[in-house]
């Protein structure tokens, strides 16, 4: 009999997410099968519960794309990854690996890619099915809730803000100081970068302040993009807008320097307001940025070993998960939740997935 194991799984889109008990999964041929420690709450799992976006997952799925956790077992065919390895299951399943996007190592666009959360199962859930080929390796000293958030939301705006190609000594102007945005000023600032923060929300920005951004702008006092041209000299050379509001994408344009780069990671729905004059009179390049690929990952997580990047972590259980989402719904969490597995599985447990799995064929794999 498998052993079993508590995941939260969408049934039905826009309904409280179902806290079920489901037999640990066997990994196949070139997978490994994860023992989930940690896993990070995103913005985005909540679109993928609603079924908010064009293309919508597979009912049911477990969602989830910050997992951290252990490698609990491998197929057959692993040679990259041995059992005990710490390892993150992110946004970025997989990919094909031999199209144009991959070969050029962009593999987070490709055709075929499959996402963590979303077009499979992920995180949400005590064990989880990864490729070896795409899990993020989370380097010694960072521990397996610190390291959640890093896999999407630090990689997200670590290479949003590469995106900019903002030099060291140069400005950038980070829109929306919350979740995304108080990872995206830590690693400016470890970058070199000149930081401009900006939100509607005095906490935030004080906690900007303290997190090493240069200048501050509260975007309901005035007229923001003023305020950092004004504050910059001219505009920032790079704009990374993570508030998922389309006043803010509007005036993240205005904030650019001429010839200056635009980046968006921001999701909000409806179209961008894009001021075409001014885009083409001050030759400003616009550019969307989509998480990150598999060495973005691993720049992303090298910041964080020495602690120049740290997230702010609010840690809950696995049966929180809806509470979790109708707070995330109303904007209220204001730094990364993290759900932590750690205190979930009893000795007996472990035991019994590690006798299911050793009598499995996997003797061989791990003598790799």
């Amino acid at each position: 009999m498998a052993p079993k194991m508590h995941a939260a799984v969408v049934e039905q889109f826009g309904k409280p997410l179902s806290l079920l008990e489901l037999d640990v999964p066997s990994p196949g041929a070139g997978q490994i099968l994860v023992k989930t420690e940690a896993c990070g709450v995103c913005h985005t799992d909540l679109h993928a519960a609603h079924g908010d976006w064009p293309v919508k997952p597979r009912l049911p799925f477990i969602p989830g794309h910050e997992a951290i956790g252990l490698v609990a077992a491998v197929g057959s065919g692993v040679r990259i990854v041995k059992e005990g390895a710490r390892v993150g299951v992110p946004w970025l399943y997989s990919a094909c690996g031999h199209c144009e996007y991959c070969l050029r190592g962009w593999e987070t666009v490709c055709a075929q890619a499959q996402f963590g959360g979303y077009t499979v199962n992920g995180g949400f859930a005590e064990y989880i099915i990864a490729d070896p080929n795409y899990v993020a390796h989370v380097p010694a000293g960072l521990t397996a809730v610190e390291a959640a958030p890093l896999v999407c939301a630090g990689i997200t705006t670590y290479k949003g803000i590469k995106q900019t190609e903002a030099r060291p000594g140069e400005w950038v102007a980070i829109s929306g100081a919350g979740g995304l945005g108080h990872l995206a000023i830590q690693y400016a600032k470890a970058m070199g970068l000149l930081v401009c923060a900006i939100d509607i929300d005095d906490g935030k920005l004080a906690h900007a302040t303290r997190l090493g951004a240069d200048f501050v702008i509260n975007a309901q006092t005035g007229d923001p993009a003023a305020a950092v041209k004004k504050a910059t000299g001219g505009g920032a050379h790079g704009v990374l807008i993570t508030a998922p509001s389309l006043i803010a994408f509007k005036q993240g344009v205005g904030m650019t320097r001429k010839r200056g780069t635009c980046v968006l990671v921001g999701l909000p729905p409806g179209e961008f307001p894009v001021p075409l004059f001014d885009v083409v009179a001050n030759c400003i390049t616009i550019r969307g940025s989509f998480v990150g690929t598999r060495q973005d990952m691993a720049e992303a997580l090298s910041f964080a070993v020495g602690g120049k990047v740290k997230a702010d972590i609010e840690l809950q259980p696995l049966s929180s998960i809806n509470q979790i989402f109708e707070r995330l719904e109303h904007g209220d969490v204001p730094s990364r939740v993290v759900l932590d597995f750690a205190p979930a599985e009893t000795k007996s447990q472990r035991s019994e997935v590690d006798q299911h799995f050793a009598s499995a064929s996997t003797a061989s794999a791990r003598d790799l």
